[in-house]
């Protein structure tokens, strides 16, 4: 695909991972629609991306009606889109599952999960009237591996393994194209949020997000009769 003035939407684009894929794109030339809930987060991200077009857009994912209201103002804003990056996601911290507060389980799965589903479902409708297209829903290893304590994350990400693969199938004769990316920790304050606390030397072994955005990049501006349909990352 070639990058320089398609139309991106971006979610959980105001700081972590979604940041830094919002910046590395803008570099290529892609205009942007980023979405995250914090307005003042996202106009400081826009500020750093110069040359092409951003629109900013404050959105709770966990509520339906602000996606569909946001989708709305992106398209009377861009008029269309080629791209969708499925980035938001919250954490649960590790414990046992009988540990975790209902609130919890409810804004992991809203948010990882059907807040994704709900996102998708509208724009795949404009992404199919665009002569090449593509989501990219960002997931975890944790949507592929069971890990101990992250019991409702994983399911959240599993989740989202699932949707990835059956939209991937739904849409193969179409002219849109869906990846899913599963990595292992990225360094980013998604954890801290949470209050989580990593044994000694485990969280600075996580890799940079802006080495996992250049991975985000790549995957897009290959040639059109390529696509990587699966990415695993891993650190060392």
């Amino acid at each position: 695909m070639i990058l320089k003035n398609i139309i991106a939407i971006v979610t959980g684009a105001s700081d972590g991972l979604g940041r830094e894929v919002a910046l590395a794109l803008g570099k290529q030339g892609v205009n942007l629609a980023l979405i995250a809930r914090r307005k003042e987060k996202l106009e400081e991200v826009k500020k750093q991306i110069k040359g092409v077009r951003v629109g900013v857009y404050p959105t709770d994912i966990k509520v339906l009606s602000q996606i569909k209201s946001t989708i709305e103002k992106i398209i009377n804003d861009f008029k269309t889109v080629d791209v969708l990056i499925n980035n938001a996601g919250i954490w649960q911290k590790k414990m046992p599952v009988e540990e975790v507060s209902e609130q919890v389980i409810e804004d992991v799965i809203a948010i990882n999960l059907i807040g994704l589903i709900h996102m998708t479902r509208l724009v795949i409708p404009i992404l199919k009237k665009q002569p090449e297209s593509a989501i990219i829903n960002v997931s975890s290893k944790s949507g592929i591996t069971a890990q101990v304590g992250q019991s409702v994350y994983t399911a959240s990400k599993y989740g989202v393994r699932g949707f990835t693969d059956v939209i991937k199938e739904d849409l193969r004769e179409t002219s849109v194209k869906v990846a899913g990316i599963y990595q292992a920790g990225v360094k980013t304050d998604m954890f801290f949020k949470t209050g989580e606390k990593f044994s000694e030397g485990v969280y600075e072994k996580f890799m940079d997000p802006k080495d996992l955005a250049g991975i985000i990049v790549f995957m897009l501006s290959q040639p059109s009769h390529i696509w990587l349909e699966e990415v695993r990352v891993n650190h060392r």
